[in-house]
């Protein structure tokens, strides 16, 4: 399956990044492509929610099944929608010094091995955007903190 991952240290706490990646009903609110979110269960360890993502006419529903370990760990298994398969895991660790390293992995597998190869081409791109968009709202909800976020990976 294949997949991407990135390892990024903030200037924030392992629980404020933990409290933005879960706050999966404002998704659509700050990330690229994400039309509308809806959160069908949500407690303090799972949630199920779907993600409508679109670019120009094209429109995707996704199911997910979100196990939560506050304020350590999110991982998001694919339940339904477009593709095979869908998982990707955040983990939260406090770093020396303050703030603290997200390690974020996706992996993924299309239905149709040739969409995927065409796709895949174009997942890294959006793959950091995605990335470069949960950072700049974590900077717009807990304030800028000198910036210290780097790529450790």
């Amino acid at each position: 399956m294949p997949g991407i991952r990135e390892t990024r240290r903030l200037p924030y706490s392992a629980e404020q990044m933990f409290d933005l990646v879960a706050d999966v009903g404002r998704y659509a609110e700050f990330l690229p492509w994400v039309i509308a979110t809806r959160v069908r269960s949500d407690s303090d360890t799972e949630m199920v929610a779907d993600m409508v993502v679109g670019f120009k006419s094209l429109r995707e529903r996704f199911t997910s099944r979100v196990a939560k370990d506050r304020p350590r760990e999110i991982d998001v298994h694919y339940v339904d929608g477009p593709l095979r398969d869908l998982d990707n895991t955040w983990v939260f660790r406090p770093a020396e010094g303050g703030g603290c390293e997200v390690d974020f992995t996706v992996e993924f597998t299309f239905k149709n091995r040739m969409f995927e190869r065409i796709a895949g081409q174009y997942f890294d791109r959006a793959f950091h955007k995605m990335v470069a968009a949960f950072e700049a709202r974590a900077a717009e909800v807990y304030g800028s903190k000198s910036s210290s976020a780097h790529s450790v990976a």
